[in-house]
């Protein structure tokens, strides 16, 4: 990770009422051919782990380079306790950001990586406020060494520290972990939350990895083509997807063309290829014509053909299964259904039965209360995960 300097940073002026809370308010950035980031109106509350969530060319770094200074926008404020700091040099703001390359000093001990800003203020007593940071990065002991003595994850735990000891009201995190093996990845998402918590500060991370915002974040704002398409808690956004591109990029969704057949009550009647299944009204952004219905694989029930039907479960019968495959935790299924649709089916493996086989005939089914229905003129494949979308 790299630290932008901001090492002489003075405090912003309070705000009214006390609030220190970073607001962008009608951001834009444009650029010759392209509108980066369109018209963004965003609060993000002190002391919050925020997530910007989204694929690659989205403007979630344009935004994050814009609260650092490091890009003017086009046209918009950028308050920090109640002050416009949008024409604020980067080094005269209270943020730090920490990037993904390291950007250590090679000669400088992990010791006086950590004190270097507070050195270059002058700060003279120094040596305490150091030694609670590497213990806060959990790197006491190994202020002696240099950098390239240590692991990537300590490489990056002592760049943190670098940026977290200048007391920033502000650090922003640009895709942090990129660089790091998964099984390390995930132990730093648990320790960037644990010391983002411990020190109370406002985080804003951005990262194209759906599993790495919604370990971390209290909020996330899934960005797409420079705009919010939905923000709010993870299991919110999850379970409750508005559009098709946050179904699609937050996690994985069975979408499946239908009609709305009626109301009754709190509930809607769907017709599904001549199939009656029935949705919450609370769960659906359109309650007339054409909708999808959308179920993530994992609320989905795979089972043997039968002639049963309870009145709280809709089921799709006619299914065949046309794949297996076998993750450890569970088993994905792809089902074939008559309308030549495959739907995917995520199976804990508890042991309770036999997996299915290629070929076997099944029904589909899940709770009406899992289902979600969403506009059917938007675009199913919006928020697919594409291998570009991952670099």
């Amino acid at each position: 990770m790299s630290v932008t300097s901001n090492e002489t940073a003075p405090a912003a002026s309070e705000a009214p009422g006390g609030s220190r809370d970073l607001r962008l308010e009608g951001v834009t950035k444009s650029f010759a051919t392209f509108t980066a980031v369109d018209n963004l109106d965003l609060v993000v509350p002190q002391g919050e782990f925020f997530a910007l969530l989204g694929p690659s060319g989205c403007g979630k770094t344009t935004t994050l380079r814009m609260v650092a200074g490091l890009d003017q926008p086009t046209k918009g404020r950028i308050m920090l306790g109640g002050v416009d700091v949008a024409n604020v040099k980067a080094y005269k703001r209270p943020v730090n950001t920490v990037f993904q390359s390291y950007a250590l000093f090679p000669h400088l001990t992990i010791y006086e990586n950590v004190a270097f800003g507070l050195r270059r203020r002058g700060v003279k007593d120094y040596k305490q406020q150091v030694d609670d940071m590497l213990a806060l990065v959990e790197l006491t002991g190994q202020g002696h060494k240099k950098p390239t003595q240590l692991s990537g994850g300590q490489q990056q735990r002592v760049a943190l520290g670098r940026a977290l000891i200048n007391k920033p009201e502000v650090l922003l995190l640009d895709e942090p972990l990129g660089a790091l093996d998964l099984k390390l990845r995930r132990q730093m998402q648990i320790e960037l939350k644990r010391i983002q918590v411990e020190v109370g500060l406002t985080f804003v991370h951005v990262t194209h990895d759906q599993e790495e915002a919604m370990t971390m974040a209290d909020t996330i704002a899934v960005m797409n083509k420079g705009v919010i398409e939905q923000m709010g808690a993870p299991a919110e956004l999850y379970e409750n997807p508005r559009t098709t591109f946050v179904a699609n990029f937050l996690g994985q969704s069975n979408l499946i063309a239908a009609d709305v057949a009626g109301i009754d009550g709190d509930r809607l009647v769907v017709d599904i290829q001549g199939t009656k299944i029935s949705a919450n009204r609370a769960r659906a952004s359109v309650e007339t014509g054409r909708v999808w219905v959308g179920v993530r694989p994992e609320k989905v029930f795979i089972a043997e053909v039968s002639e049963e039907r309870d009145d709280d479960i809709n089921t799709l019968p006619g299914g065949v299964v046309s794949d297996v495959s076998f993750v450890g935790v569970s088993t994905q299924y792809l089902v074939a259904m008559p309308w030549r649709q495959e739907l995917m089916v995520f199976e804990q493996n508890t042991g309770r039965r036999a997996p299915f086989k290629i070929g076997d005939e099944v029904d589909l089914a899940w709770a009406r209360d899992h289902a979600f229905l969403l506009d059917a003129t938007q675009d199913a494949l919006a928020g697919v995960m594409r291998p570009e979308d991952q670099e």
